[in-house]
């Protein structure tokens, strides 16, 4: 249990693909540190729930959901510390939406970033405005409210496009608790801006939508052939290279020490050739990804492992889910007549 000093920080991951090196450097390797600290209750937990409102493939989604499980548990993650589980298997979830639901303001999710993106896109393709938006995607804000309010977490961290979504959970947790009472902590947005965002092999953000992304757990051959195709300039070797304009550089610095950055950005000033760079990243990163790599494929051969800590940590979340969910029922007037 949490005592009333622990700041509660909750994170989730939704699983619609297999993990890569931007998953890794932008939110797994930070939240397994802050997981650590004996100041704060860390909430990890598999958005299965939220892969569905893109992804229809259930190959996929059960397949991201063992991949995903596996990268969290092969890096270390202390699930005797922080309590690791699946959305789909904590019912107060969906019946917390619902009944901020009946709470949230059409306008407000009018106003959801996703949801006005579909529909410009529609009105630049001629479309009627809600063209194939589903309500789960209009929706989306309010399942996201609902996997923090749960758990009363203090502390969100997500990147600049999830603000936004913390914020309708804080005005949806307001609204309920203007109208039935004090019941929901106001959740707080997180933004690490120490942490990297990676580019992707073509220069753009590291994103499975992109089709741009090295995958974490790939054997050394396939490791090494993606990093090769991670796009740079055509100076020749000898030539200074600019690392600050280099996705290559930029990857680098998210696996290197201080001292390694400097080296590089040296190296880049006297013109190192590209190959020899790639070479160079590959060996970095795959001296950081070897020993996880192999845990991470013990724990992909023997699913029945990782099905067993994911139930230990959905019965603690159930647990701890249930005494306020009770109260909210009661609050709304679902309770016994008698």
């Amino acid at each position: 249990m949490t005592s009333s000093t622990t700041t509660r920080v909750l994170t989730g991951i939704t699983t619609s693909g297999t993990p890569h090196l931007g998953n890794y450097v932008g939110a797994i390797r930070p939240a397994i540190a802050a997981s650590r600290d004996p100041s704060q209750q860390s909430y990890y937990f598999l958005a299965d729930y939220h892969a569905l409102i893109k992804c229809h493939d259930p190959a996929m989604v059960h397949q991201s959901t063992l991949e995903v499980a596996a990268t969290w548990l092969a890096f270390g993650l202390d699930t005797e510390r922080a309590l690791f589980y699946r959305q789909s298997d904590v019912p107060q979830i969906p019946e917390l939406t619902w009944y901020l639901t009946c709470m949230a303001a059409k306008g407000l999710m009018n106003r959801s970033h996703a949801y006005k993106a579909a529909v410009q896109e529609n009105a630049d393709n001629g479309a009627d405005a809600d063209f194939g938006v589903t309500m789960g995607l209009f929706s989306y804000p309010i399942l996201m409210a609902a996997d923090i309010l749960i758990f009363n977490a203090h502390r969100v961290p997500v990147g600049r496009d999830q603000i936004q979504h913390v914020e309708m959970a804080r005005d949806i947790a307001q609204r309920f608790n203007h109208h039935y009472g004090d019941y929901f902590t106001l959740p707080e947005a997180v933004v690490d801006d120490q942490v990297a965002v990676l580019q992707g092999l073509d220069g753009r953000k590291m994103s499975k939508s992109y089709g741009n992304t090295i995958p974490l757990f790939d054997d050394e051959k396939k490791l090494r052939k993606k990093i090769n195709k991670i796009k740079t300039n055509l100076l020749e070797p000898g030539q200074p290279k600019d690392p600050d304009d280099s996705a290559l550089f930029q990857i680098w610095q998210a696996f290197a020490t201080a001292q390694q950055c400097a080296q590089m950005r040296t190296a880049f000033a006297d013109g190192i050739a590209w190959g020899e760079a790639k070479q160079q990243l590959f060996e970095l990163v795959n001296s950081q990804l070897e020993e996880p790599r192999a845990r991470y494929q013990e724990l992909i051969a023997h699913p029945e492992q990782i099905e067993a800590v994911l139930q230990q940590g959905a019965e603690r979340a159930r647990a701890e889910a249930a005494p306020l969910l009770a109260k909210l029922r009661s609050a709304v007037g679902i309770r016994a007549l008698g």
